[in-house]
C-alpha cells in the first residue's frame, strides 16, 4: 500500500524514549494551572501538564472528565477562566497557529453534499495548501485509506466508519506539526481502528506530535510515550508510562482458562491470597497480598478443577490503575 506524504519536521535535537519516539527539549503544549467553569461548574480544576515534541502523548479519563474542554481549551475555542496556555513554546491563541496544528474533533462532521475529494481539497486550501498538492495529497490518502472508489462520491453516501476516515484525512492534509485527536478511535471498527493506530505511529516517526484523548485504556497503553489521567477535571496522575505503573508495584497476575474455570471466583475472594480482582469470566488480572505465593494461588486453582492457559506474573495494566485512581466517581464533567 503506498504511503501518503508526511514531511518531517527539521530543526530538532532528538533523543529516543522507550518507543523509539524522538523527543526535543522543547515543548509543545504546556498549560498553567488551568481552569474552566460552566454555570458555576468546574470542568477543569487548576490542571498543568506538558506535552513535549514528537511523543504521543494520551489524555485519558472516564466519559465527562474534561478531557474535551482541555483540547478546546488548548484551541481557544475554549477560554480558560484563569491559567495559560504555551504552544510551540509561545504565549498565544491557537487560532493563531492553526497551520501547524491538526484538529478532529469528537463531535465530527463534514459538509454532507460534497463529494469526498471536493471536500478534503476545499479544508485542505483553507490551512493553505496550494490546490494542485491538496488534490493530490487528498488523493494518496484516499488510496491510503481505501477510500479511492468514492472519491467522487457526496459525504451523505458514506458509511459513518467511512465518514470519520474522510475526516481524519482532513485533519492531516497539511501536514500540521500538531495533531490533536478527540476520542479518535471510538466507532471505528477493529480494521479501521488499525489503520488509524498505523497513521498516528508513522506522524511520530516522521516528527510531528500527537495529542489524543481517549477512554480506550489498551489503545492508549500500546501507543502513548507520556500520558495524564484526568478526573472531575483534576489531574490524578501524569508522567511516563512506566512512571505511571512504578506506584502500583506489587505482585500482579494475568490468568486465562481453557473452558473450565473451576471454583477460581470463590478463591479470587480469598483475602489471605488476593488484595483485588478484576474477574471477567475466562480471564482475570489480580493484585495478590503483599508475601502471598502465586504458587499457592496455582496449586488452589488447579485443585478445584480450573484449566489454565495462561497464569503470569504481570506488570499492573493501565486499565487496572485508571480504575483503581478514578473509581466509580470521576465522571460529572463536560
Amino acid at each position: 500500500m503506498r504511503a501518503a506524504p508526511l514531511e518531517r519536521v527539521a530543526g530538532r535535537a532528538q533523543v529516543t524514549t522507550r518507543n523509539g519516539a524522538t523527543l526535543t527539549p522543547r515543548s509543545v503544549v504546556e498549560l498553567q494551572g488551568i481552569t474552566k467553569r460552566f454555570a458555576g461548574h468546574t470542568a477543569v480544576d487548576n490542571l498543568s501538564l506538558v506535552v513535549p515534541k514528537g511523543v504521543i502523548y494520551g489524555l485519558l479519563g472516564p466519559n465527562g472528565a474534561g478531557k474535551t474542554t482541555t483540547i478546546r481549551i488548548i484551541l481557544s475555542i475554549l477560554l480558560a477562566d484563569s491559567g495559560r496556555v504555551h504552544l510551540f513554546g509561545e504565549t498565544g491563541n491557537g487560532r493563531d497557529q492553526t497551520a501547524r496544528i491538526g484538529y478532529l474533533p469528537e463531535e465530527r462532521g463534514l459538509y454532507r453534499k460534497m463529494r469526498v475529494l471536493d471536500v478534503l481539497v476545499f479544508l485542505a486550501r483553507m490551512k493553505g495548501v496550494e490546490r494542485p498538492t491538496a488534490r493530490l495529497r487528498a488523493e494518496q490518502w484516499l488510496e491510503r485509506f481505501g477510500l479511492a472508489p468514492w472519491r467522487m462520491r457526496r459525504i451523505d453516501e458514506l458509511s459513518k466508519g467511512m465518514q470519520q476516515k474522510v475526516q481524519f484525512i482532513s485533519t492531516l492534509l497539511h501536514e500540521p506539526e500538531l495533531v490533536v485527536l478527540d476520542e479518535p478511535f471510538a466507532g471505528l471498527d477493529p480494521v479501521n481502528a488499525q489503520a488509524l493506530k498505523d497513521t498516528v505511529l508513522e506522524l511520530r516517526q516522521r516528527g510531528a506530535t500527537v495529542l489524543f484523548s481517549t477512554h480506550i485504556m489498551e489503545q492508549a497503553e500500546k501507543l502513548c510515550d507520556q500520558l495524564c489521567i484526568i478526573a472531575r477535571g483534576r489531574k490524578l496522575v501524569d508522567g511516563s508510562l512506566s512512571d505511571i505503573k512504578r506506584p502500583a508495584s506489587g505482585q500482579h497476575l494475568a490468568i486465562s482458562f481453557d473452558g473450565s474455570a473451576g471454583n477460581a471466583a470463590a478463591l479470587f475472594c480469598d483475602p489471605r491470597m488476593v488484595k483485588r480482582v478484576d474477574d471477567y469470566g475466562q480471564f482475570a488480572e489480580l493484585e495478590l497480598v503483599p508475601g502471598a505465593d502465586p504458587q499457592d494461588l496455582l496449586r488452589a486453582l488447579v485443585q478445584s478443577g480450573a484449566r489454565l492457559s495462561r497464569f503470569q506474573l504481570v506488570e499492573p495494566s493501565l486499565h487496572k490503575i485508571f480504575v483503581d485512581l478514578v473509581g466509580n466517581g470521576g465522571s460529572d464533567n463536560v
